[in-house]
């Protein structure tokens, strides 16, 4: 009897003494696993093919990196005011499958639509509609986000990599806005559980009307947050673990939205001194 309820209860101790001594977080597993497109069943045959498939593509962009090295250590240096773009909407399917898009609909929080598309002249277009409204189920607090992240960048044989932007001081945006504004979000998850939500965020505000805008923001100006909590004390951003970047809508303003999207760019800007844009306070007890 008393091995039935140990066997019951095991799982629920173990959770409890995790959360108490850390601030790890297990996954939320009570939502259903739905797929867009579910998974292939494939024979043994098939799946030795899609292996072999997977290595000659991995091999490719294996040869790449190296040739890559060497013309960086050889031949690689900064153009200052030069934009050197790291995500472009080009008018193909593939330039779309570099980001994510969710929204609080998809975890059942909420009832926001969210898309990203191709326009008739190839860039991105992030729109859909924001909605405020909180479900009836007793739990939810707050509702209305829309977001587009970039999916993890990838070596060779699916290693993990991050954007080394240490030579950039700049983030640059081509973009034609709606009057709303975002929030731009910069993430650098770390190795450890502690890391795994830093982000550094910048609020963008967009101009309606048919006009192109060209958005320079420094580096220096984005704040660091975790899990949507701005920190008490702040640091400059380390450019060199830029492991996603996101573009998320939850002006708490309901309605529809629209942004395009041309191109998201770093660069080098020499008239730019400052590494950190704010006052970074001394509080008593927590250093």
């Amino acid at each position: 009897m008393l091995k039935e309820v140990y066997s019951v209860l095991k799982p629920r101790l173990t959770n409890a003494l995790i959360i108490k001594r850390s601030i790890y977080e297990f996954p939320r597993s009570t939502f259903p696993k739905v797929y867009h497109k579910p998974p292939p069943n494939l024979s043994f045959r098939e799946k030795v093919r899609l292996a072999v498939r997977e290595f000659k593509g991995e091999f490719k962009v294996l040869y790449k990196e190296l040739r890559d090295s060497y013309h960086f250590w050889h031949t690689e240096h900064i153009v200052p005011y030069e934009d050197d773009i790291v995500w472009k909407f080009d008018g193909t399917e593939k330039s779309l499958d570099q980001w994510i898009v969710n929204c609080d609909r998809d975890y059942a929080i909420g009832y926001s639509i969210a898309k990203l598309d191709l326009s008739s002249s190839g860039t991105g277009i992030f729109h859909g509609v924001l909605d405020t409204r909180l479900p009836k189920d007793g739990k939810t607090e707050r509702s209305g986000y829309c977001n587009i992240t970039t999916i993890r960048k990838l070596k060779s044989f699916k290693r993990e990599d991050t954007y080394d932007w240490t030579k950039y001081n700049e983030l640059v945006l081509r973009i034609r806005g709606d009057g709303r504004c975002y929030l731009l979000n910069i993430l650098q998850r770390g190795y450890w559980d502690i890391t795994w939500y830093d982000a550094f965020n910048y609020v963008l505000y967009t101009r309606g009307g048919p006009y192109w805008q060209v958005v320079r923001i420094p580096f220096a100006k984005f704040l660091h947050s975790s899990k949507g909590q701005v920190h008490e004390n702040q640091f400059s951003m380390p450019e060199n673990r830029v492991t996603n970047f996101g573009i998320t809508i939850a002006d708490k303003k309901p309605g529809p939205f629209r942004l395009e999207i041309d191109y998201i760019a770093v660069c080098y800007n020499p008239e730019i001194f400052e590494t950190f844009a704010y006052e970074q306070y001394d509080v008593p007890g927590r250093n």
